[in-house]
């Protein structure tokens, strides 16, 4: 699911406050040729963001060169925890680039030693070793791997089955694209591995029952026993809500992998790093898992992903017979470490957890001004979703939630465009460093939006709810 940003420049009330300015079309005319020749030689993939040339990024901030500033509420796809381009990392990459070591492969550094230690010691005991990656998707693969190998070592060749559960997002390569549960991601497999099964996810909203005997069913219906599964594999919260499962299903579905030997794999890729108001999003459920998969927060920065877990798993594989090319960039590490530290030390994890509610707020309040459109909101410390409905249906509006992100994206509020299963959640996840009124100042140009983009869609002489008095027009920016 995914439409296009409209790139012909338009232009749009002007816009100053503490924390957004917009004085002129957008996108600017002399942005033109970029987003042209990215057209031009990129696929058509990569059209599905705000047409919006970045200059540069600064702590919540988002510049172009012609004067604009954008509030943002994407961190770059979740990934500057820490802000964008925090002193504190800016230095320690120019350290690492002066040293002169900006490569060394598998070979030993000071900086990756340095980087797994710091890693090892944030997570939960019995979770000692640490494997450094590129991206999430890598993590995720790794970690399927490992799971796979660890179930065919301890009950044989018939232990292989990995359950990942609906609406779930791993990546977007073979294996992390089977355990996640898009079905229109998997089109292009074909040939599906018919061990890698997906069971309801416990959301409350699209899946009502949240009994872990679901989970147990699916695995049943698919043709499973407990000693055919090798690891389960569950983002902490789905990205598509945000969505966290019940506490009690999830201190359930441990239990049930501690005594069966099934490797109980937390995603934390999105979530990880202070996003939730823990510093790990699976602390909510009061369990530890025995793989740890992250990354995007983890240097608020540059490209780095990590799988952290217990000896017995992580030891399976001989010496070179599991690396990576860019494993523990010295670079990427040196990020990673100020950033970690910056989270740590400044607070940034309780920041998440004392905004939480001023988010929450504002969302439901969005709602009960809009439940024939809004389905579905959550939040969880700093990262929030709204969840687009047909008027008074239980049926996803992708439109709808495109035209919010635009007409946020006019007045200087900057969000990635819409996530879910159908497109048709608007996604909330501003660096931890946003202070209360700059969320607040987000909030209410939210809020605005959304009721402009109602109005065009359905007319303001519409009635409190009621489908049958609601007139449908074409969408319009």
């Amino acid at each position: 699911m995914g439409k296009e940003f409209d790139i012909i420049p338009r232009a749009v009330p002007p816009v100053e406050t503490k924390y957004r300015r917009i004085v002129t079309s957008l996108p600017h005319p002399d942005s033109l040729p970029t987003l042209e020749k990215l057209r031009q030689f990129e696929p058509q993939s990569m059209r599905g963001q705000p047409p919006l040339v970045w200059d540069r990024a600064e702590d919540i901030f988002v510049y172009d060169k012609y004067g604009n500033r954008w509030l943002d509420w994407s961190s770059g796809v979740l990934v500057t925890n820490a802000g964008h381009a925090a002193p504190e990392i800016c230095q320690a990459i120019l350290d690492q680039v002066q040293s002169r070591l900006l490569h060394n492969y598998c070979f030993p550094s000071e900086e990756r030693a340095a980087l797994c230690e710091c890693l090892a010691n944030l997570a939960p005991e019995g979770l000692r070793k640490v494997f450094l990656l590129t991206t999430g998707s890598e993590a995720t693969e790794c970690a399927i791997k490992l799971a796979r190998a660890h179930g065919i070592r301890v009950g044989g060749r018939k232990k292989i089955g990995i359950v990942g559960f609906e609406r779930g997002f791993h990546g977007r390569t073979l294996g992390s694209q089977q355990a996640g549960g898009m079905a229109g991601h998997k089109h292009w497999i074909v040939n599906l591995d018919p061990a890698i099964l997906n069971a309801p996810f416990p959301d409350g909203y699209w899946q009502e029952d949240t009994r872990f005997s679901v989970f147990l069913d699916a695995i049943k219906h698919a043709g499973f026993a407990p000693e055919n599964i090798a690891g389960v594999m569950m983002e902490t919260y789905q990205g598509v809500g945000p969505d966290f499962a019940p506490v009690k299903y999830v201190r359930e579905m441990a239990e049930w992998c501690k005594q069966n030997g099934v490797a109980l794999i937390f995603d934390e890729v999105q979530a990880g790093f202070g996003r939730t108001g823990k510093f790990w999003a699976f602390e909510h459920y009061g369990v530890t898992p025995d793989l740890i998969c992250c990354g995007k927060g983890i240097s608020s920065s540059l490209p780095l992903s990590a799988v952290i877990g217990r000896q017995e798993i992580m030891d399976q594989f001989g010496p070179g017979s599991m690396t990576s090319t860019h494993t523990g960039n010295p670079v990427c590490c040196a990020a990673a470490l100020a950033g970690i530290r910056k989270i740590v030390s400044q607070g940034l994890t309780a920041n998440a957890a004392a905004l939480e509610s001023v988010l929450l707020a504002g969302l439901q309040q969005l709602q009960q001004a809009h439940h024939a459109v809004i389905g579905h909101v959550t939040a969880r410390g700093l990262v929030g979703g709204v969840q687009f409905m047909k008027w008074g249906r239980k049926e996803p509006d992708h439109d709808l939630a495109h035209n919010v992100i635009e007409r946020c994206f006019h007045k200087g509020l900057l969000m990635f465009s819409p996530v879910g299963a159908w497109g048709q959640t608007v996604k909330i996840a501003p660096p931890l460093t946003i202070p209360r009124d700059g969320l607040e100042e987000g909030l209410a140009v939210l809020a605005e939006a959304t009721a402009e983009a109602i109005d065009a869609r359905y007319g303001k002489d519409r009635n409190d709810g009621s489908p049958e008095n609601a007139v449908q027009k074409e969408v319009v920016p």
